[in-house]
This record gives C-alpha cells, structure tokens and sequence, in this order.
C-alpha cells in the first residue's frame, strides 16, 4: 500500500512503469498470438516488422509535417561576445560595417544613430518596416537580451529599427528555382533599442506616450539566426525504424527461400521401392 501511494509523488516512475505496462500489454499480447501460431522465433520477427514499420510510417509523417516528436525551434541567438553593442567603434569592431563611422564632435546620440544606421544600409543591410512578422520577432528577441543583460528592464526601453542581412538559401537553379535549396547562409539582425524617460503612473489617468531619452546612447543587440533541429528526432525515428524494419523484411525473405528450397529438396529424393 505504501509503495502504490509513493507512485503519486514519484510521477516519473509512474510515466515509467504506465509505458512498461502499455507495451507489455499491447505488443506482448500479439506476440503472444503470432507465436502459437508460427512460432516463438517467426512470431517474434513478425511481430517486430510490423511495429517497426507502423513507427517508421508514423516517423515519416512526423517528419514531413513537423508535428509529434519535435526538437528546438528556429530562433534567434545573441552573436557570443558581441551581443550589445554602446556605440559606432563597437559595431565597426566587430565587423557590422566595413568601414568605421565619422562621428563628428559634439553629435547628440540621436545624430550618432542616424550615421551608424546610413552606415549600415551602405554595407548591405536592410531595413525592416515595422508590419513585416520578422520585425516584431527579433524587436521581442532583442529585448530579452537587453533585460538579461541587467541595463535596461520592461518598459525602459523601445526598440525602433531592425536591420537584417543575410539567410539567403542555396543552391538555385537560376534565379527563381529553389526546390534543392537546402543550404542557408548565416541570417543575422541588429536591433537599435533606444532608453525610454521613466513616466509616472497616475491612478484613473492612461499610461503617457513612450518618450525618448536623448541623454543616452542608442544600443544595437547583435543576432544570429539558429534554425534549430524541429525535425531531426522525427527523421532520426524513421530511419532507426526504417533499418529495423527492412531487416526484418530481409531476414523473412531469407528464411522463406530457404525454407522452399529445403521442401524443394524433399521432394527431388526418389521414393524407395
């Protein structure tokens, strides 16, 4: 009794033994009918072909359409080392631009941002308008690395521009055809994250509009594209299976020629007289 009663506080061991159980019950009670019909060793590969195959099936459905068995999502992944960059010589140093930015004497931070994102349309960059989904994506991707960084926390800051460059696929057969695109070259984003002048919140009035903090700097969070692993446990599956499968197909092959060949033997031997 106590033992049973430990089962609710130990919900893995119980994950475990519903498993055991399930199996035991499910693919035991038709092995069990496969071998008093042919046998413990043909009902045993029957049995093992026909579930290696249904999960094989299952694998390649799982694969192609991305559900089931699933890995880690595409996302987007702070450069290591390079992920918050204060100013122009950071994002020339770590080679955003080829080319340092002149920031002349006496610029305001506003001024400073507007060189810097010129900078960045003249090395090839592109500027994001606010309605395109990959906007938001990386302005929301940008602002959990600025909160872990511990400068700026909700609601201190907006980001306003969005620069991406790269993720192109390849290899394309001209310019249009990409069906055998499989490759893809590093995406990378900057997000320009600007500090916002702490408002106070008054009871029964609305919250007052963002305002920008001149006397701050403009930070630009420095990403890559991961593109993750959605569909390798899928595809994994399927081929394990797969090759459980075919060998178990190939070892009844086998034993069938086999078999006809030994009755075919049998039956050559003249009868004695």
């Amino acid at each position: 009794m106590h033992a049973l009663l430990a089962l609710n506080w130990e919900p893995q061991l119980r994950g475990i033994l519903i498993i055991i159980i399930a199996v035991s019950v499910l693919c035991g009670s038709v092995y069990l009918i496969l071998g008093t019909n042919l046998g413990a060793r043909l009902g045993f590969l029957v049995a093992l072909a026909g579930l290696s195959g249904w999960i094989m099936l299952m694998g390649l459905m799982w694969w192609a359409f991305g559900i089931g068995l699933k890995g880690d999502d595409a996302s987007w992944k702070p450069v290591h080392g390079q992920a918050i960059l204060l100013d122009a010589n950071a994002v020339y140093e770590t080679g955003v631009i080829s080319a340092p930015v002149d920031i002349p004497d006496g610029a305001t931070y506003q001024q400073q941002a507007e060189l810097i994102n010129q900078a960045l349309l003249n090395n090839g960059w592109t500027q994001l308008n606010e309605s395109d989904t990959s906007f938001g994506q990386s302005a929301a991707a940008g602002g959990v690395i600025i909160e872990e960084d511990g400068a700026l926390k909700a609601g201190q800051y907006q980001a306003v521009n969005v620069f991406s460059k790269g993720g192109e696929r390849y290899p394309k057969i001209g310019e249009s055809f990409d069906f055998f695109a499989f490759r893809h070259r590093p995406h990378y984003i900057l997000v320009e994250i600007v500090p916002l002048v702490s408002q106070r919140a008054e009871p029964g009035r609305a919250p007052a509009r963002p305002e920008i903090d001149t006397t701050q700097p403009h930070r630009y969070v420095y990403m890559i594209r991961d593109l993750g692993n959605k569909r390798v446990p899928a595809a994994l599956v399927a081929f394990g299976s797969g090759l459980v499968f075919f060998s178990c197909c190939y070892f009844l092959h086998t034993r069938d020629r086999r078999v006809i060949a030994n009755r075919s033997a049998g039956l050559a031997i003249p009868a004695r007289e």
